[in-house]
């Protein structure tokens, strides 16, 4: 995250989140959403750290749905710089909330006691290679661990299970001749080249996928109030790191023995798919 002059766009009114959330209920019907640990995000404002799936869309947007509806808690995403050279895309982000990413909007952020998404893998997790799924790609990144410090802000461990079995990746930077390709791309871009994806069949259209959400219980950081070294940022991040990938083993097995994991079943099903303990 870069130093700029903090710049946070007007969160969105109730009744346009409202509007966002309904846009989403058919995509949420094929999902069938199931988030556990929900009583763990605190009211008054957390940092939450969670594992990006491939493409980032396919499950945020409902994992910030689900909040809002079961707890009016609006989640601010955390953007990367990329997506701010594009205008009409920027725009786009800001008007549902979205957050450029840098120190000093995550600083005002936590000032105000919001509820704050980011992702240290960022794109790089993103467009993942073959064989990543629910991999962390955080290289040494702990900027994240460093501000909830400096601020005293508790930290959500988020695991996401579902959309990395909804894509197959064919076709990566390792694949030779578009390894050459995607290196241009990227210098050009800022930004890693998107994975060759296969879906149903031959085609790109994910597969129906069921959405699995857990919230680990909050990680304290002010035991380590006043501390500027690594050494302190390195312990929360490796706390934090360890807490979501034994979240995202947990969603994996409770998906392996879910009877209504099977998009047919649950589409017959009359009991509300979204539920879950909680």
């Amino acid at each position: 995250m870069a130093d700029n002059p903090a710049e946070i766009p007007e969160l969105p009114s109730e009744q346009a989140i409202n509007r966002l959330v309904s846009l989403l209920e058919p995509y949420r019907r094929i999902t069938g959403p199931k988030l556990y640990g929900l009583k763990n995000l605190p009211d008054d404002g957390s940092l939450l750290v969670g594992n990006h799936t491939i493409y980032g869309f396919l499950d945020l947007p409902c994992l910030m749905a689900e909040v809002w509806k079961r707890r009016r808690i609006a989640i601010r995403g955390l953007g990367e710089h990329a997506h701010y050279a594009v205008p009409l895309w920027r725009d786009l982000l800001g008007a549902c909330g979205m957050v450029r990413g840098t120190r000093d909007n995550v600083r005002a952020l936590m000032r105000d006691h919001q509820t704050i998404m980011v992702f240290p893998g960022g794109a790089r997790e993103v467009n993942k290679r073959r064989g990543q799924q629910y991999q962390l790609l955080w290289r040494e990144r702990m900027g994240f661990a460093r501000l909830a410090i400096e601020q005293g802000y508790p930290i959500v461990p988020v695991a996401a299970v579902g959309a990395d079995d909804m894509l197959d990746v064919i076709i990566d930077q390792t694949t030779p001749g578009y390894g050459q390709l995607a290196l241009a791309y990227e210098r050009v871009m800022g930004f890693p080249t998107p994975p060759v994806v296969r879906g149903v069949g031959l085609t790109t259209f994910p597969r129906p996928e069921r959405l699995y959400f857990w919230l680990g219980e909050p990680i304290d950081t002010t035991r380590f109030a006043g501390q500027k070294d690594d050494a302190a940022a390195s312990t929360i991040r490796d706390e934090t790191k360890l807490a979501i990938l034994t979240g995202i083993q947990f969603l994996r097995d409770e998906r392996d023995r879910d009877p209504d994991r099977d998009l047919v079943r649950r589409l017959f099903r009359r009991a509300d798919p979204g539920t879950g303990d909680g």
